[in-house]
């Protein structure tokens, strides 16, 4: 669908009903117009305000200021001049315009649900203005679109949230591998530490009672030998007795001689 169609300046329809305008405000008006026609919206909305002031209660002055705020792409600032007119132009034809345009300005915002009701207040006041039909079908298009790439917006968010979820998963269970796998390492480095421990404290028993066989063991003697080792040893304190017993007797004999 193209672009949309929209209603410029009324002042121009209605100079034949303005005879009680004041000349002041009359031919400011005029200023305005012509720089609205030159494409001087600045300028225009300068001359139309300035109208507005010299009367309160102009509805054109305050249509044309909105008409040249739209033409400066000020859409909010339009439909905030618009509203305050409404019920006030006159005529369901003039009064459908100034919907219409509203319509206008809420649509540039892409407030498609909003502008589609104020095209609706407008074909209620003026049903067979095409116009504001095709601006409607339009808008409707432009909201299924909306809302068609909110869905898809929406499906991509959650897929992201989905995929960011995975990863958080998946992140959790290798961190949960990974301190796994080191608390593995650590025991495994502390069993083959004890094993190491274990293996050098067999090797000092076993070095301890190798050096034990290696020293000299008392020699084991047999029955028989002991026999002659006491007989040997007995036959000697017997000797050794008699020698003693001997020099005993002669020292006493020796004695027994002198004393005769």
């Amino acid at each position: 669908m193209g672009m949309l169609r929209g209603y410029g300046l009324i002042i121009i329809l209605l100079f034949s009903a303005l005879a009680t305008f004041a000349q002041g405000e009359r031919k400011v008006i005029r200023q305005g117009v012509k720089a609205y026609n030159e494409e001087d919206y600045r300028e225009a909305e300068v001359a139309f305000r300035k109208a507005s002031d010299m009367n309160k209660e102009s509805f054109e002055a305050g249509y044309n200021t909105g008409a040249a705020l739209y033409a400066q792409k000020k859409y909010k600032e339009t439909v905030k001049e618009y509203q305050p007119l409404l019920g006030q132009g006159g005529d369901p034809v003039t009064e459908s315009h100034l919907w219409h345009n509203i319509g206008n300005s809420l649509l540039q915002e892409k407030a498609y649900e909003q502008s589609i009701d104020a095209y609706k207040n407008s074909l209620r006041l003026n049903p067979g203005d095409q116009d504001t039909k095709y601006n409607l079908a339009y808008a409707l298009e432009k909201l299924k679109e909306q809302q068609q790439q909110q869905k898809q917006q929406q499906q991509q968010q959650n897929k992201d949230q989905k995929n960011q979820q995975k990863k958080q998963d998946q992140k959790q269970q290798q961190d949960q591998q990974d301190q796994q796998k080191k608390q593995d390492q650590q025991q495994q480095q502390e069993d083959q530490q004890k094993k190491e421990e274990q293996k050098q404290q067999q090797n000092k028993d076993q070095q301890k009672k190798q050096d034990q066989q290696q020293q000299p063991q008392p020699q084991k003697i047999s029955r028989e030998d002991a026999e002659r080792m006491l007989n040997a040893i007995q036959q000697q304190e017997k000797d050794v007795k008699a020698k003693v017993d001997e020099k005993k007797a002669a020292a006493a004999k020796v004695k027994t001689d002198k004393d005769w």
